[in-house]
């Protein structure tokens, strides 16, 4: 009884991740070092379904998308191009704070930059 209680009352202070907490709009601050000042891209999740995101990056449609949220938070992971079929591969996880963190990789362009999003729509 008493281990099924504590069990019941750390589901309760720490519930389970929800993808659908991705749902919206968010200002991706993609500055190039840490002291430039922002430089804001939007992604737009239209919609998570299972574990596949609908939405865009940057303006170029997300692919190939994963949403995992086995490990007590919510982690994604999906590719983009750009207008000249450039691959980029993005991966964050929300944060317990609401923020994503994150990092895009270019192979195609030796890129890896590093960002933070919040939501524009709160």
């Amino acid at each position: 009884m008493h281990a099924f209680l504590i069990v019941a009352l750390v589901a309760l202070a720490n519930p389970a991740p929800d993808a659908q907490d991705l749902v919206g709009t968010w200002q991706v601050d993609l500055r190039p070092t840490p002291d430039s000042g922002p430089y804001y891209q939007p992604f737009v999740v239209r919609a998570v379904e299972g574990d596949v995101i609908n939405g865009t990056f940057y303006g170029s449609a997300v692919q190939l998308s994963q949403v995992n949220t086995s490990w007590g938070d919510v982690q994604i992971a999906f590719v983009t191009t750009d207008g000249s079929a450039q691959r980029y591969v993005t991966m964050a996880r929300l944060g317990d704070d609401g923020v994503l963190r994150g990092s895009t990789y270019s192979p195609d362009r030796d890129l890896l930059q590093p960002w933070t999003a919040e939501r524009e729509d709160k």
